[in-house]
């Protein structure tokens, strides 16, 4: 039977061009969904924009456009941002397609039906910045705990009972402790839900921007119930018997910026319990970035633009550069030197040399043809060839817990060793005394290497399709399924490689 894996980010708000906490949560979602497709899933990776609410409907009057105009734009942006990121997301939604407006108008009706909504008047404090609703105690000197502004609102609105859900929450987090990850944010959550919940004003009359109450049309669906609602969408809700439904929901995994955990959490577990659907298996909050040890912000003007990045250093180094340097979860910090020390020391020393000198050596003194497979393994041979044939089972652990840094630090550990490997054999040495010994220190390399790559494809697509193109490994062989014990290396013939991670100079 086809294993399904249904992976999302959150989808982005359009007040704003995409910056690296978008690209960050982004290729992670990437690299996790190209991981999975490689282990023979069949995939749903999706993305997107959330385009209603009040923020963007200030934001396009301030600029004499309407919301859609304005919508339209940035969206187009963050569009951009998949190609530019070179993401292999399977879909892209928007909040204000006819298919989203369908399925949020059917949350809506169910949670009416199911006697969980009501009409009563909302008073209480207001974060324009977060689109959320805060209780007195979380407001300090007029902040939310985010910092935000806020402001007192009152106005007619509908509301959730999310009351009544406190103890059925907390009991399902007990149940499923792998629901939130990483544990730090799973405690927190609780923390929040045992601290009492209060029932959650889902309508607003101030503004007109939003998709509109059924039946009431001088209420807007609160911006978060309909944003929340994109992963049903996509799937083809509330069609419950289309096949994207049955095989993909509930998803695998929502990942998502540890300041909206409470969004995803909380709020949507307890909107889904209401309308009798099935909740999700696993939200990950991960953390943030600063640049050079300062918090980013605007005002600051230290934005970190994905695309200058990219043009300055190389996609593959980026996607490598944020998964690797910080434990996923973990706040992190964006510094040059850093980026420079993993550009120059993990890729080009470690990956780019390795590659460089045992595929050149093929190329120069195996007639241009990988060797044939080592018949004859001596006890250092079977050491290192165990190292590299386990990797797969090890990092597979790794990538299924979020845990990349980790995956990726199997991998380069293994690099490490078949660097020490080379240095230790010396096949140049070898090639004026011993060419048969020569020959299989070659070919344990090569499918070192192979193994290798095959392993970073998620990371880094391109990079690593270089390599298994400089080693003539087939396209329909680059699978995780070409990585079982009995499988290896051909012996074909090669190109003269070039270098793959050249050095950068700042």
């Amino acid at each position: 039977m086809k294993n399904y894996y249904y992976i999302t980010t959150p989808i982005y708000y359009v007040n704003d061009k995409p910056h690296i906490g978008h690209a960050y949560t982004s290729i992670a979602c990437d690299v996790l969904a190209r991981f999975k497709r490689l282990d023979g899933y069949n995939v749903k990776f999706l993305t997107g924009t959330d385009e209603h609410g009040q923020k963007v409907e200030k934001a396009a009057i301030s600029q004499n456009r309407t919301p859609i105009e304005f919508a339209d734009e940035i969206s187009e942006n963050f569009k951009s941002l998949t190609d530019l990121l070179n993401l292999s997301n399977d879909d892209f939604i928007r909040t204000t397609e006819k298919r989203h407006k369908v399925a949020s108008e059917n949350i809506w009706k169910k949670l009416i039906d199911n006697n969980h909504i009501y009409l009563d008047k909302y008073a209480g404090w207001y974060a324009l910045k977060d689109e959320a609703f805060y209780s007195e105690k979380e407001i300090t000197n007029g902040k939310a705990p985010t910092g935000a502004d806020v402001q007192w609102v009152e106005e007619p609105s509908y509301f959730f009972d999310l009351s009544t859900w406190e103890e059925k929450l907390l009991d399902f987090y007990e149940e499923n402790p792998e629901f939130i990850s990483p544990l730090s944010r799973m405690n927190e959550v609780k923390s929040f839900v045992r601290g009492g919940l209060r029932d959650l004003s889902v309508s607003r009359t101030s503004f007109q921007w939003g998709i509109k109450v059924p039946n009431d049309n001088n209420h807007i669906m609160y911006v978060w119930l309909d944003a929340l609602t994109n992963y049903l969408s996509a799937l083809g809700y509330p069609n419950t018997k289309n096949l994207s439904y049955v095989n993909f929901w509930p998803a695998d995994l929502h990942m998502v910026g540890k300041d909206i955990l409470r969004f995803h959490a909380v709020y949507w577990p307890a909107f889904l319990m209401a309308a009798g659907l099935p909740l999700p298996k696993r939200i990950f909050a991960h953390g943030w970035w600063t640049n050079e040890g300062r918090k980013i912000s605007k005002s600051d003007g230290n934005i970190i633009d994905p695309l200058e990045i990219i043009n300055n250093y190389g996609l593959d180094q980026i996607r490598y550069f944020l998964l690797r340097e910080v434990p996923f979860g973990s706040d992190g910090d964006f510094s040059k030197s850093a980026l420079l020390a993993r550009i120059n020391g993990d890729l080009s020393n470690d990956l780019g040399n390795l590659c460089q000198r045992v595929i050149s050596m093929i190329y120069k003194n195996c007639e241009r043809k990988i060797p044939n497979k080592c018949q004859n393994y001596s006890d250092e041979d079977k050491i290192f060839i165990k190292e590299f044939q386990n990797l797969y089972s090890k990092v597979s652990i790794e990538m299924n817990n979020q845990s990349f840094h980790q995956a990726l630090k199997m991998i380069w550990n293994v690099i490490s060793n078949a660097n020490k490997f080379v240095d230790l054999q010396a096949p140049w040495k070898l090639k004026n005394t011993n060419i048969s010994r020569m020959n299989d220190v070659l070919w344990i390399l090569a499918e070192s290497i192979r193994t290798i790559s095959i392993l970073i494809q998620p990371f880094m697509p391109s990079s690593s399709n270089k390599i298994l193109n400089q080693l003539s490994v087939l396209e329909e062989e680059r699978t995780f399924e070409f990585l079982k014990p009995n499988v290896f290396i051909k012996s074909n013939l090669i190109e003269n490689p070039s270098p793959i991670f050249p050095r950068i100079t700042d």
